[in-house]
């Protein structure tokens, strides 16, 4: 931040950088440095030229080229997304990685979190709910109908289970069973059903004529009357119910009889998301986030971070934190999976910022990158999992997802994730209803407009209110409360519950 004697009106990360950011809004002609007057209104969050700059010139934003100019730029320009030019994305095949995999970072006071253990599962539940799967689209009336009726007939009997949940989906047939691809969305919903928060308790909903079938999901001894219903074995449309309100009661019984108990940091694993970004969630909410997974991680919990398309630019800095050769080939070969993905349709990683990111003053995917991959902090990364995996490792991860909200949320919980952080700069009401979702927001003017929806405020940090660790803190505790069940989110206390949005890159038929 500039530390001029004049109160500080724009933001610097890196001595390389040759622009800065708004701190406010600043009108024309208005003093941004000492004697450096804007040549035009700057909106809040964007660039500004802080020398005289000429086309072809390389623009630096966190010591990182961003771009080259498209045309000359004199010292006090507002530089937007229309006067920068894409770089070239790193190259895959020439990254290093970390040889020794030293991590030096204070150890957090708390260590242990209340959790629900899980048999034969790594991670414990941060939550206690009956989560029920479907196989296929087609019954999701019926389920719909069912979950109602178990929700108001049978969940108060039960105080000890905090939600039933519908895990639906738009898989299951119409699809290309055997498709190259295809692996991604059956192993996400197979993930799915034993997410740490439904406590082992598999139900399934079928219809029994679809693609996607039982065995595609379950294990041999895991298909009998106690773990699946058929909907075209039932006798109409009450015994339909019937059924699975029968099977219902049963899973509550057991869910009921759980009890929180202290367990250590290593049985938790949480996701981290971007949703809304911003040019300042690089500045505050994420490098706080990456703060508190820092310390997450030191304790010895496992944080998920993904979105491919907001690492591909800042991939060789992901690749230097990777601890072994078989991490990073993995990484590659999911970067590589990704940018042929994109190029079958004719886009590139530069598709991804949406006009709410560029109002908030990102250009491009380059500069979105390197702000987004700062909330995964410093730690070394140990394990690189396709969509929908399941960790084997404890640390931190990098899943690869897509970066749409929705689909990364839903395959961050196929993963194991228990709880999420997401950090956002324009704002979202985004939740998911498997997992508690936590929201940081980048701006001190986000948080005023929606105190209700926010939990944690990093906008201080710009303004100098509070320090990255002084916020990373805060979210570090706030996560272990919400994994303990001490406290709610705003998005869990409102029941903010975006839909599952299975990964399928496979076709259609």
């Amino acid at each position: 931040m500039n530390n001029n004697s004049m109160t500080p009106k724009i933001i610097k990360i890196s001595s390389k950088d040759n622009v800065g950011i708004a701190i406010n809004t600043l009108e024309n002609g208005s003093e941004f440095l000492p004697s450096l007057y804007t040549h035009s209104l700057i909106p809040q969050g964007h660039k500004v030229s802080l020398t005289n700059l000429k086309k072809g010139d390389s623009i630096y934003r966190y010591g990182v080229e961003i771009g080259k100019l498209l045309v000359d730029a004199p010292v006090g320009t507002w530089i937007d997304e229309h006067m920068i030019s894409l770089p070239l994305a790193p190259d895959l095949d020439t990254l290093e990685y970390l040889s020794d995999g030293q991590f030096d970072f204070p150890t957090p006071d708390r260590l242990t979190f209340e959790g629900y253990k899980v048999d034969g599962c790594a991670y414990a539940g941060t939550r206690n709910i009956l989560g029920i799967t479907s196989t296929v689209q087609c019954v999701s009336g019926v389920l719909k109908v069912a979950v109602e009726k178990i929700k108001r007939e049978l969940l108060p009997k039960y105080p000890q289970v905090n939600d039933v949940v519908s895990l639906e989906h738009s898989y299951g047939c119409g699809v290309a069973i055997n498709a190259t691809d295809a692996d991604i969305p059956i192993r996400s919903i197979k993930n799915l059903i034993k997410n740490p928060n439904f406590g082992g308790e598999i139900m399934v909903v079928c219809l029994g004529c679809e693609k996607l079938t039982i065995d595609m999901l379950l294990s041999e001894n895991e298909i009998n009357s106690k773990n699946v219903v058929i909907l075209q074995e039932c006798s109409g449309y009450e015994q339909m119910i019937e059924a699975v309100m029968d099977m219902a009661k049963r899973k509550l019984e057991v869910l009921n009889k759980r009890k929180r108990e202290t367990l250590p940091l290593s049985q938790l694993c949480i996701g981290l998301q971007c949703g809304g970004s911003d040019s300042f969630s690089g500045i505050t909410a994420n490098p706080a986030t990456g703060y508190a997974s820092d310390l997450l991680v030191k304790a010895g919990a496992t944080v998920l971070f993904s979105e491919v398309t907001e690492v591909r630019d800042g991939v060789d800095k992901i690749a230097h934190r990777c601890t072994n050769s078989n991490t990073i080939h993995k990484l590659s070969s999911e970067m590589k999976w990704y940018d042929d993905y994109l190029s079958r349709s004719n886009v590139d990683r530069n598709a991804n910022p949406t006009p709410g990111n560029k109002t908030g003053g990102l250009c491009n995917i380059v500069e979105k990158a390197m702000g987004s991959i700062a909330k995964s902090g410093t730690s070394p990364i140990v394990e690189v999992l396709s969509p929908g995996e399941i960790p084997t490792k404890c640390g931190m991860i990098f899943a690869a997802t897509p970066a749409s909200d929705f689909v990364c949320g839903t395959e961050q919980l196929a993963s194991g994730i228990t709880l999420q952080v997401l950090m956002t700069g324009r704002g979202t009401p985004y939740g998911l209803a498997a997992a508690p979702v936590i929201k940081v927001c980048s701006r001190k003017d986000l948080f005023d407009l929606w105190s209700d929806l926010i939990d944690v405020n990093a906008g201080t940090i710009a303004t100098g209110e509070k320090s990255i660790e002084d916020v990373g803190v805060e979210i570090f505790n706030l996560i272990l409360d919400v994994a303990s069940g001490k406290k709610k989110s705003w998005a869990e206390e409102y029941k903010l519950e975006n839909s599952l949005c299975i990964f399928n890159p496979a076709p259609i038929t």
